[in-house]
């Protein structure tokens, strides 16, 4: 399973997302630009000494990432925008569950280029979490149900 960032823009969810990353062995990887310098003081302070650079990888753009997916694995997209509830989704120990970024989500050609698109259920009238709650409530419920824990 890989958790993948689309140009994050606030260090704080970045690093608090590499940490929930660390906290259940998974790696991390962001596709560039970031809002941010990566080693803002922010993004250290939010990730601890979680931080291992080398378990992150970056790619330079959505085309540099895509090329790294297999057949074997499907593009997972968390939107506002899905009309498919994360609890009735059935993930697989290969999925790549990707997150848009705080500002902007993910644009049009993301959405397109994914496999399923999912939104994770709320009270009526809310209409987004914190992305880095989201990427936390995701990536428990893809393991939980793959029985990766």
């Amino acid at each position: 399973m890989r958790i993948v960032l689309f140009e994050p823009d606030i260090p704080q969810n970045t690093g608090t997302i590499i940490r929930t990353c660390a906290c259940f062995g998974l790696g991390l990887e962001i596709i560039e630009p970031c809002g941010f310098v990566f080693d803002d003081k922010a993004l250290k302070r939010a990730g601890m000494d979680y931080i291992d650079y080398e378990k992150i990888r970056f790619h330079t753009c959505f085309a540099d990432f895509t090329a790294t997916i297999t057949d074997k694995e499907r593009l997972v997209l968390l939107t506002t925008k899905a009309t498919e509830k994360l609890y009735d989704f059935r993930f697989t120990k290969s999925d790549i569950l990707l997150f848009g970024k705080e500002s902007a989500g993910a644009p049009e050609y993301v959405h397109n280029r994914a496999d399923a698109r999912l939104r994770i259920p709320m009270k009526e009238g809310y209409r987004s979490l914190n992305l880095a709650v989201s990427a936390a409530i995701t990536t428990a419920e893809a393991l939980r149900q793959t029985g990766m824990f």
